[in-house]
């Protein structure tokens, strides 16, 4: 993976950990937190996107509207344990 991709992919995150992050009101991370928790969104929509068969497409925008359902998965799932 070269330096221009492994900036995409952060860039990536941090975009779609903040859009989740105003998504789900009352939680917000900072920079760091918002990469994590966008890369983290990313891994667990394509984990559970092809097994449901739903399918965005390719493109920066698919990958960022991709990150973001994960990344809203996640913390719904967070503030769901958190109230338990």
């Amino acid at each position: 993976m070269g330096i221009e991709s492994l900036l995409v992919f952060i860039i990536i995150g941090a975009i779609a950990g903040w859009l989740a992050g105003l998504i789900v009101s009352g939680f917000g991370f900072g920079l760091i937190g918002n990469i994590i928790i966008g890369i983290v969104g990313a891994f667990i929509a394509g984990w559970l996107f092809p097994r449901i068969g739903f399918s965005i497409g390719g493109g920066v925008i698919a990958s960022i509207i991709h990150a973001t359902i994960g990344a809203v998965i996640l913390l719904v799932l967070v503030k769901v344990l958190k109230r338990a």
